[in-house]
């Protein structure tokens, strides 16, 4: 993985820092990309390091010059970690359509804008990957999970589309469907809960980075299951 660029949304978050820190530890370029417009670069994410906060990936323009953004710094890309998405608990009877909306273009329309800014340049390298964030919930949605857990299908159909787009030019489009990760937010919601039972960010991490690694050129359209003991 050293030498390897990477761009990752979402990379202030918990998850996004847990994994910025673990591809820079295998030597990977990283490029953080943020909607928070004062994000800055993890120290512990190498000299090189960039950070680019404030960019909307609902606007697909936005998209687009954030990706141009990392190409022009560091001459190319291979991998993009789709991390940037939300969560909002709420009930079909009292959601609203703007509640739909809102799930889809956080979680959806964010993957798909980056992922299309991204591919022409993850086919000129040697091995792109694509790595998106998906859901165990998208899988079988319980009470209050209409909304996310709709978002999240679609975030798991456009992988599984876009891995057979993409399989003749070797890049592998893959995505993760973990259940609750262990954050301070999530303890905070739920702290009669057994945090010891929920997924790691360090532990999920190191699953997306098998799936952008050159290892795992095989492996393409999987919807990889990280639940730790729920």
């Amino acid at each position: 993985m050293a030498g390897r660029i990477f761009a990752i949304t979402g990379a202030s978050g918990v998850l996004g820092s847990a994994v910025a820190r673990a591809a820079a530890a295998k030597g990977a370029r990283i490029a953080l990309i943020d909607h928070a417009p004062h994000a800055q670069a993890l120290a512990d994410c190498g000299p090189e390091a960039i950070m680019l906060g404030g960019v909307d990936l609902t606007d697909a323009v936005a998209a687009g010059a954030a990706i141009d953004a990392v190409v022009d710094r560091f001459g190319g890309l291979d991998a993009l970690l789709n991390i940037a998405g939300g969560f909002r608990w709420e009930t079909v009877a009292d959601s609203t359509a703007d509640s739909w909306y809102a799930m889809y273009r956080i979680n959806v329309a964010t993957a798909a804008n980056a992922c299309r800014a991204a591919i022409p340049h993850l086919k000129r390298s040697a091995a792109g990957r694509i790595v998106n964030v998906g859901a165990a919930s998208a899988l079988k949605a319980s009470l209050g999970m209409g909304p996310y857990a709709a978002s999240k299908a679609g975030v798991q159909k456009l992988t599984e589309s876009l891995a057979e787009e993409l399989k003749a030019d070797g890049v592998t489009v893959n995505a993760v469907l973990p259940s609750i990760l262990d954050t301070p937010a999530n303890r905070a919601d739920m702290p009669k809960a057994d945090f010891s039972a929920w997924v790691a960010p360090e532990d999920l991490a190191q699953v997306m980075l098998f799936l952008a690694s050159e290892e795992a050129r095989a492996v393409t359209g999987a919807l990889v299951p990280v639940t730790g003991r729920t």
